[in-house]
């Protein structure tokens, strides 16, 4: 029990060395520069990454006004569970995302989507709508990056073939992009 314990924390260790600064920056910039034009950041995924999605936007929409006093303007299109199953139903999965980025997203918006494989119908086709109506798309992926890497203006890409390995690292992505907005836009306490 004990090697698989460290077999898998040696494993993330690899995975999260091999991963970009620069890459996580641009995300962060990128974030940031859509929070300071009022523009939405609209989160997607499937399974796992869509919970990875709406922790993102929990935790912005939360920490990042409460530290700064800026409101955030973080949504997903996976709260309304209702719309996401009707677009589902009614025209297909692969337009379940998409259906919903046409309803809201605006030029110079970023929809940022969350996929270990890359390849997910709807995510893809969620990324080719954001793209046709000026939103900038940004993907976080894992193993080789599949479709969203061509579809993308920025990607962020975790070089791993291990599902939970790269669901780990993404989370730890909206975290870093956290903790680092805060410290740029919150002024330092004076010393006493």
């Amino acid at each position: 029990m004990q090697n698989a314990i460290s077999e898998y924390i040696t494993d993330f260790n690899s995975a999260l060395a091999s991963v970009h600064l620069n890459s996580i920056a641009s995300f962060v910039d990128l974030i940031d520069d859509a929070w300071q034009r009022d523009k939405q950041i609209i989160v997607c995924g499937n399974g796992g990454s869509a919970l990875t999605a709406l922790h993102y936007v929990t935790d912005w929409n939360k920490s990042l006004p409460l530290a700064t006093g800026r409101r955030f303007r973080g949504r997903s299109v996976l709260d309304n569970i209702g719309l996401l199953t009707a677009h589902a139903n009614d025209q297909s999965y692969p337009e379940s995302f998409a259906e919903q980025i046409r309803n809201v997203v605006d030029p110079g918006d970023v929809v940022l989507l969350i996929s270990g494989s890359g390849n997910s119908a709807n995510v893809v086709q969620g990324a080719k709508v954001a793209k046709s109506l000026g939103a900038t798309v940004a993907s976080i992926v894992g193993f080789d990056g599949g479709a969203l890497v061509s579809l993308s203006d920025r990607i962020l890409h975790v070089s791993r073939s291990d599902m939970q390995i790269c669901e780990d690292i993404h989370m730890m992505v909206g975290h870093m992009i956290l903790r680092t907005l805060i410290k740029r836009h919150t002024p330092p306490i004076a010393a006493a």
